[in-house]
């Protein structure tokens, strides 16, 4: 379904709550196809003034013979091409005849449906199958209640109620006819229930045949009953007995006198919830490593504090909390995805605590150092995520201690600043920029020359783990340096 101002380049006049109308509409088509036996192909007017429709949705039918190989979405077609497109649309009215339909000029009979958003109609249902298929067909009883059942929905839709504008259901899981259908009448007994249906509710403990009986009386649940019988918009419930889970999806049939009957979907759900229950296990399981590896990375970082306090050696020292830090960045990954179901992080917020564990580890009153962070790039693969992580820690110590030694003099008692810029200038490529206020870098400096472990670490892995490259400069506009980390990565969602 296009959006707003894909329909406005179109030519189309579309409000965002007429949009938002067919945009209910368009799950439920699935399984107006399969109740008709036939193609829907939803169609609203474009270039209005060149009297044109254009095809937004197409849905084939699975209790039918398909009319079309091809996806028509985005066709556009004329009044000469579709006449009855352009008279229901003007009429207001249902429309029916028999026209060829290109490219094969095949005849089909086709019903054009108004779709009416309160006083307007906003765009046409058109309902196309074969003559062949209705006139050989020997439609039985399930095929005449199908048929009648969408008849019923075809006069709610070109009265404007249906769908209906407060419905709480999940639309990405309105089930197919063929899942199972069971028509109530007003007073909530089952006037008709197709075989599936019948099958799915013996899978729940319902014996023996049901026609005839009331709903209330198959002992279902009271609540589940009552809000199936008398909610006025479509509900959906899950019946679950012996491991057995049946999703119940009652819809309301009225018209303009108020409710006529009640249709209710029944499909069994069983594998699908399941899986479902796999997935938030697995789920579970993975954060519970991720939080199990945060805590064994904290254990190791105090073993080695507990082991640097032991040292005599100024330089020992030194290496020992440099480790720390390092393990510590690695230690901030696995906890923001002990947080999270999925397995990408926000570079943006581990930035931020890197950023402000750098203002509590590497700062003091004597050499104050302001940290910030700026631009969300969104998720990031973790596995990006832990290398970035700790190139920026190396980076932010570096700030410090390259940019603001010790032995400088503060500039008029500011405190120094180190700013991280995130962004990404291609869709495939993210850009991590470290900017500081400093001393600046020697105007001949080459991180390719540097020996040093924190520039040794950066360099490996920017270029050989993550694929990208590592500039370190002079600003040329001000005093200070940046470094900036360029790697590929996949385009952002």
């Amino acid at each position: 379904m296009p959006t707003l101002a894909e329909l406005n380049r179109l030519g189309s006049a579309l409000t965002s709550e007429q949009l938002i109308h067919l945009k209910r509409l368009v799950p439920w088509l699935g399984l107006l196809a399969d109740l008709s036996f036939s193609d829907l192909l939803l169609f609203v007017p474009a270039e209005v003034e060149s009297k044109k429709f254009a095809v937004v949705s197409q849905i084939r039918p699975t209790t039918g013979q398909t009319l079309y190989k091809d996806d028509h979405v985005g066709m556009k077609v004329s009044d000469i091409e579709r006449p009855l497109i352009f008279q229901s649309y003007e009429l207001g009215h249902t429309v029916e005849g028999e026209v060829p339909i290109k490219p094969s000029n095949r005849l089909a009979r086709v019903t054009s449906i108004p779709v009416v958003f309160g006083p307007d109609v906003i765009a046409v249902l058109s309902r196309e199958v074969s003559p062949d298929f209705l006139e050989k067909r020997d439609f039985g009883e399930l095929e005449r209640n199908y048929l009648e059942t969408f008849a019923r929905f075809s006069e709610m839709i070109s009265a404007g109620l249906f769908p209906l504008r407060d419905e709480d259901v999940n639309l990405d899981e309105v089930p197919r006819v063929g899942d199972g259908l069971l028509v109530l009448d007003k007073g909530g007994r089952i006037e008709y229930i197709s075989p599936n249906a019948l099958s799915n509710l013996h899978r729940i403990g319902v014996v023996g045949n049901v026609t005839g009986r009331k709903l209330e009386h198959l002992k279902l649940g009271k609540e589940v009953i009552s809000d199936l019988i008398t909610s006025t918009v479509p509900v959906a419930h899950e019946i679950e007995q012996s491991e057995v889970i049946v999703q119940a999806m009652a819809v309301p049939i009225f018209d303009d006198t108020g409710p006529r009957e009640t249709i209710i979907l029944l499909r069994d759900v069983t594998e699908l919830r399941r899986r479902d229950r796999l997935l938030l296990s697995k789920d579970a399981t993975i954060r519970e490593i991720h939080h199990r590896v945060k805590n064994n990375l904290q254990t190791i970082s105090s073993l080695l504090r507990l082991q640097g306090r032991r040292l005599e050696s100024f330089e020992a020292k030194i290496a020992i909390e440099e480790s720390v830090r390092r393990i510590r960045a690695i230690a901030l990954v696995h906890e923001a995805l002990a947080n999270v179901s999925v397995d990408d992080v926000s570079l943006f917020e581990v930035a931020h605590l890197l950023a402000r564990t750098a203002q509590d580890s590497f700062t003091s009153k004597e050499r104050p150092v302001e940290f910030s962070v700026h631009g969300d790039v969104g998720l990031v693969p973790s596995v990006v995520v832990t290398q970035l992580a700790v190139v920026l820690n190396e980076l932010l110590q570096n700030a410090v201690d390259h940019a603001f030694p010790s032995d400088s003099p503060l500039v008029d008692g500011l405190a120094g600043t180190v700013e991280v810029h995130l962004s990404r200038p291609e869709a495939n490529t993210l850009l991590m920029k470290v900017i500081d206020d400093g001393i600046g870098l020697p105007p001949n400096f080459n991180i390719e020359e540097q020996r040093g472990l924190g520039t040794s670490i950066i360099r490996a892995l920017a270029s050989s783990e993550l694929g990208g490259g590592i500039t370190m400069r002079r600003r040329a506009d001000s005093s200070g340096s940046e470094a900036l980390v360029q790697v590929p990565i996949a385009p952002a969602e």
